[in-house]
């Protein structure tokens, strides 16, 4: 099976592709997907879109796992990461790639143990999981490699 986990954003989306054969958990590909500040919203979200339909073109995951926006007190970003969630609910829904929502406390869970883990743990605990030499870079993409993580963990049991 093939995961894509996404964290998403307007400025950076990140995104963590895993394949799971048996046991073993592996890290396909991940990175970023960025867009300029001061860049028109319609701008930045066909880059998100653009960007995003061609990874996973290329990379065809079965399954998504797409970080829930959790309340902010800045309403503006709020909305802002909305849309780029929105665009990239639709960019898995034209690939008929199901997707689920994972909170921040359940990825924290899937990968630690307890939801008030600390991130820099989570993070280390995910270079850990995939036997990588270093955590990945900016924190989004690390994040993003986590919930892809977290979909295999709530899954794998049922």
């Amino acid at each position: 099976m093939r995961i894509i986990g996404i964290d998403p954003g307007i400025a950076i989306v990140g995104f963590g592709i895993i394949d799971i054969k048996g046991q073993k958990m592996s890290a396909v590909s991940y990175g970023a997907i960025t867009t300029p500040a001061h860049t028109p919203m319609g701008e930045r979200l066909l880059t998100i879109q653009d960007n995003l339909l061609t990874l996973l073109d290329h990379h065809q995951p079965d399954v998504c796992g797409i970080e829930e926006l959790y309340f902010s007190k800045n309403v503006k970003t709020a909305m802002q990461v909305s849309h780029a969630r929105g665009v990239i609910v639709c960019a898995m829904e034209s690939r008929k790639i199901p997707t689920y929502n994972y909170s921040p406390t359940s990825v924290k869970s899937a990968i630690i143990g307890h939801g008030g883990a600390e991130k820099q743990q989570v993070q280390f605990m995910t270079k850990e999981l995939l036997q990588l030499k270093k955590v990945p870079k900016p924190d989004d993409v690390a994040d993003a490699l986590a919930i892809a993580i977290c979909h295999h963990h709530s899954v794998k049991y049922k």
